[in-house]
């Protein structure tokens, strides 16, 4: 049996339906099972014992038809059995089609059934500390699947040289990894999923004054200027504590380097959903306009910790469409004031 898995955007999506292949490989050992992603995502699910094959949707193809008719076409001379579109985007429907498999899957949409031998409405509802972006991932493989292992979660595998590697880095740039260093996902994706930076400050703040710990900025080139504002932001006392320019130079070293954080810290995103993936503690501070429901993955309380605008103030939230919420996104931020969650972190953070 060879199947197909779609899943193109971002690295979260492309990390969350890797769970997908550990299910299918459960059911059928010998089946070869080929993956659908953009090049940039690849390294969350690099080494990956489940998957045989990626197929890597290059900004080339993304900008030629031709180059895509040509992906395409090689879509179509693996001839699949069975094929998983997550997403069900106008490329997608088209891979699928091209696949030729006897059984193509997809989400509910009003012109899936043109597509799709199967498809399935996404659950509003989680039943499970897993999340609605698991769960609803996991009914994809109903036609296929008789039993879902337990438990199934999302695993980043690092090699034993990666992890030697980062861990002789930050021994190299004075960490002390016999005291508390905690990652700080301390800018969003964009800035409407960007706790106000004024706000991180203070909550960076309060992790030093609770632990004496060590800090790690996570951010990438082009949001330096911001990650050195919230730096600035910070005490004086703070900032002792702050290891600015230790940071991995591509995605494979910030996991590995993640790997011996004692926690992350900060802004919702794939940040903090790699960072489940390497069991690391989460603390995550949601945008107002995201569905928690959605992306609070394996929240217990514990090990995993969300705040929401919803937690403190859920009225607002409750009588407002999503687009009301996403336009007012930096007032309603503001809402979230760092001493409203102070005490949920400081429980955290003397467990973890």
């Amino acid at each position: 049996m060879k199947i197909l898995i779609i899943q193109q955007k971002m690295i979260g999506d492309v990390l969350t339906t890797s769970i997908l292949f550990e299910a299918l490989k459960a059911e059928y050992p010998n089946a070869e099972l080929h993956y659908v992603i953009n090049t940039h995502t690849f390294p969350v699910v690099e080494h990956n014992p489940f998957i045989d094959e990626f197929l890597f949707v290059t900004p080339e193809i993304e900008d030629s038809r031709a180059k895509f008719l040509i992906f395409l076409k090689g879509i179509k001379e693996e001839q699949y059995d069975v094929v998983i579109d997550v997403y069900s985007k106008f490329s997608s429907n088209l891979m699928s089609k091209f696949s030729g498999a006897a059984i193509k899957i997809s989400k509910y949409k009003w012109y899936t059934k043109y597509y799709y031998t199967h498809t399935f409405k996404e659950a509003t509802e989680a039943k499970t500390n897993a999340g609605l972006a698991i769960e609803n991932r996991l009914q994809l493989l109903e036609p296929v699947v008789e039993r879902i292992p337990e438990p199934i979660r999302p695993k980043i595998h690092l090699t034993t040289k990666e992890i030697e590697i980062s861990k002789q880095f930050l021994l190299n740039s004075n960490i002390d990894l016999s005291k508390p260093l905690y990652m700080i996902s301390v800018l969003g994706s964009g800035d409407n999923k960007t706790y106000p930076l004024p706000h991180m400050a203070k909550v960076i703040d309060f992790i030093i004054e609770q632990t004496n710990g060590q800090i790690l900025f996570n951010y990438i080139p082009k949001q330096v200027d911001e990650a050195k504002t919230v730096y600035n932001f910070c005490s004086s006392e703070t900032r002792k504590h702050i290891f600015f320019d230790v940071f991995g130079k591509g995605l494979r070293e910030f996991l590995a380097i993640t790997h011996h954080c004692t926690a992350m810290i900060g802004n919702e995103g794939g940040a903090v959903n790699m960072a489940k993936a390497l069991n690391i503690p989460t603390f995550t501070i949601f945008s107002p306009w995201i569905i928690k429901e959605a992306w609070n993955m394996f929240e217990d309380g514990t090990q995993n910790v969300s705040i929401h605008l919803k937690d403190f103030n859920p009225d607002v939230v409750n009588n407002s469409t999503t687009k009301e919420l996403k336009d007012n996104y930096k007032s309603l931020y503001e809402m979230i004031e760092p001493s409203l969650f102070f005490g949920e972190l400081k429980r955290f953070l003397n467990i973890n």
